[in-house]
């Protein structure tokens, strides 16, 4: 057992790497995964749900989208390939997820489109036609309604955000907790215990 979390953000355990294989909307990817980030050994299951349940964006959407939290990338790889036209920002504040999601940009041709960022690297001016996570729970409530409090106001006025959450770790009151401050929040999906949540000003 050791100190480090996937939030950690540099991670002293060793990065054994490993391959990570998925499809999403009929298209197949193998990424590069290490020890030391979040589900290091496979796709997420929330992910999963999220990446099959909520609404990738189409071919033509153009702007800048978010992924917080990124991982070893999935989430990112996924939406820079169905979104050929944006700019995806990933943001995640531990150093090795970074530096894996980026190899897994440029390994599936889109590292020109992709920034991938710790936090404070995005910079002010730039807003989000589209923010999409699988939100660090574990962190706590407090560090997770503070994470979504800096992020979801940056969403444009017409964006969206593509939010999942397990139901045994707060997915329904986090959806309560989303309305009492002011977002419109649809229960887009449940699959495997998990909730696909859509939120929009």
């Amino acid at each position: 057992m050791t100190g480090d979390h996937y939030f950690t953000p540099e991670p002293t355990t060793a990065a054994r790497p490993r391959e990570v294989e998925f499809s999403v909307a009929g298209r197949d990817y193998t990424l590069t995964s290490a020890t030391g980030v979040f589900s290091a050994d496979r796709l997420d299951p929330g992910t999963a749900v999220l990446l099959r349940k909520a609404e990738l964006p189409a071919g033509d959407v153009t702007g800048a989208l978010l992924d917080i939290g990124c991982g070893f990338g999935p989430i990112t790889c996924v939406l820079a390939t169905t979104a050929p036209a944006a700019t995806v920002w990933a943001v995640d504040v531990n150093q090795r997820a970074r530096e894996l999601t980026a190899a897994n940009a440029a390994r599936v041709g889109a590292a020109e489109r992709v920034r991938v960022v710790a936090p404070d690297g995005v910079p002010a001016d730039v807003s989000f036609a589209q923010i999409w996570s699988n939100p660090p729970i574990h962190i706590g409530k407090g560090e997770l309604h503070d994470l979504l409090l800096r992020w979801l106001p940056r969403l444009t006025p017409d964006g969206v955000a593509w939010l999942v959450v397990a139901r045994h770790l707060g997915g329904d009151s986090l959806h309560r907790w989303l309305v009492e401050q002011g977002w419109q929040v649809e229960r887009h999906a449940s699959q495997k215990g998990y909730r696909v949540l859509r939120v929009t000003r």
